[in-house]
């Protein structure tokens, strides 16, 4: 999905939320994780409190640098985030290596030119949630993670 640099942050995070099936908060008020495997195999894991911080985050990635929420678009951005760091948001250090592991046999290409891509960026982990992230412009937030 592309998002028009002039649309606020809070509207094409809403857009991505809509796109993908997500709840209107994210998911950030379940208690549990739901993650499809082999796209029909369930597997539950708990929402914990790191997660819930990381993904606020991780979400705003999505938004900033289109990658998609398929098994290899989430590949694209956990390497992405590995490469301009986590920070000290353990759970998304775990997360994203596992995704960029199996995004290696998936789709390595397209992997590693996330990752160094990731090098030349910011991330958002680095700076932390603040509400004044989602009144910035989408072409406002790829400038502050200095995306192209």
């Amino acid at each position: 999905m592309t998002y028009d640099g002039s649309l606020r942050v809070a509207d094409a995070r809403r857009r991505y939320y809509d796109a993908n099936g997500f709840a209107a908060d994210g998911g950030d008020s379940e208690k549990w994780v739901k993650l499809k495997v082999a796209g029909f195999l369930p597997v539950w894991f708990p929402n914990s409190n790191a997660r819930r911080k990381a993904v606020r985050l991780h979400d705003l990635h999505h938004v900033a640098t289109e990658y998609d929420t398929t098994w290899t678009g989430e590949a694209e951005i956990g390497a992405f985030e590995v490469g301009a760091g986590c920070g000290r948001y353990w759970v998304a250090w775990v997360l994203n290596l596992s995704a960029m592991g199996y995004g290696m046999f998936l789709a390595p290409r397209r992997v590693i030119a996330a990752f160094r891509r990731g090098r030349r960026s910011k991330s958002l982990y680095h700076i932390g949630w603040t509400d004044d992230l989602l009144t910035l412009s989408v072409a406002q937030l790829r400038e502050r993670l200095e995306l192209e």
